[in-house]
């Protein structure tokens, strides 16, 4: 390959037609200038300029190289321009992953914020469940995730950012089972609205139950938080709900909080990247952003 110096000092002997001109635009000697000229046509066995007593003038197959040096040089100075956005946080990309009930309680007022500092960064979110989400991150699909904890693995970093408390809320209809206190097997009679089967929320309240010797079947299973709070609030049964995903329908009065004798074990909610890759400038600011 040619010394990509000597593209320069042929494209600035190109754009001026004289060997002295495009020595003082680039700082260096007229014998320099003339030199890497001479190099690259006996490099490339042919003449890329016809000399002049006033100058230089590209040949057929000079001004043939020219497109092309004009294009190259006009893509890295493109690459360098991006290069420059990316690091100052002008463009770049971020991929995250999270359930629905966590983009819309926990994530979204943390992008919000992210959005309006720097618009020009490409937001990617994609949902799912927990291990769905968890295998993604894994797969390097996506930068970083918004998981429901436990979390057990070492290729990954996971950053504990809230604990949260699970409860039982009914509609008015239930409001004198709301009034005392159940016990599980008075509870696991109940019709029950659970997330469907996969949830990490749906694998802790089974595994609750069973810690507990019960057996529960649901009456009806839900994709996401928000309908598991609209059927319990028309009286369809009980649902399974963080209690801060529901904290102004409890003040509301629009759902009622039913009280078991055995309470829930509180669950975290971590912030994880892989441990051994190397995020963009974007996902690291927006990472640390989260940590903070």
């Amino acid at each position: 390959m040619i010394n990509l110096e000597w593209y320069r000092i042929f494209l600035y002997t190109a754009r001026h037609r004289n060997l002295t001109k495009a020595a003082q635009e680039l700082h260096v000697t007229q014998p320099s200038v003339s030199y890497a000229i001479k190099q690259m046509e006996e490099a490339m066995g042919v003449q890329l300029f016809h000399r002049l007593s006033k100058g230089v003038e590209l040949t057929d197959e000079g001004r043939a190289l020219l497109d092309y040096v004009e294009q190259s040089f006009s893509m890295l100075d493109s690459a360098q321009k991006h290069l420059h956005n990316l690091k100052q946080l002008h463009a770049g990309e971020i991929r995250i992953g999270a359930s629905d009930s966590l983009i819309k309680h926990l994530l979204l007022p943390q992008l919000n914020a992210f959005h309006r500092e720097y618009p020009g960064i490409r937001i990617r979110l994609s949902h799912g469940k927990t291990p769905d989400i968890t295998r993604r991150l894994l797969d390097g699909e996506i930068d970083c995730a918004m998981l429901h904890l436990p979390i057990q693995n070492p290729q990954l970093i996971i950053h504990t950012m809230a604990m949260i408390e699970d409860c039982f809320v009914v509609g008015e209809a239930y409001k004198e089972l709301a009034e005392r206190t159940l016990s599980i097997h008075e509870l696991a009679e109940l019709p029950l609205i659970l997330l469907s089967p996969g949830s990490s929320t749906r694998i802790f309240v089974d595994q609750w139950f069973t810690a507990k010797g019960v057996t529960v079947k649901p009456d009806i299973e839900l994709g996401s938080v928000d309908l598991l709070a609209e059927f319990a609030r028309l009286n369809y049964g009980a649902a399974f709900i963080s209690r801060s995903f529901v904290e102004e329908e409890l003040r509301s009065g629009k759902l009622l909080e039913l009280k078991v004798d055995i309470p829930f074990p509180s669950r975290g909610i971590g912030f994880a990247v892989r441990r051994d890759t190397k995020l963009s400038i974007a996902a690291e600011s927006f990472v640390r952003r989260i940590r903070d």
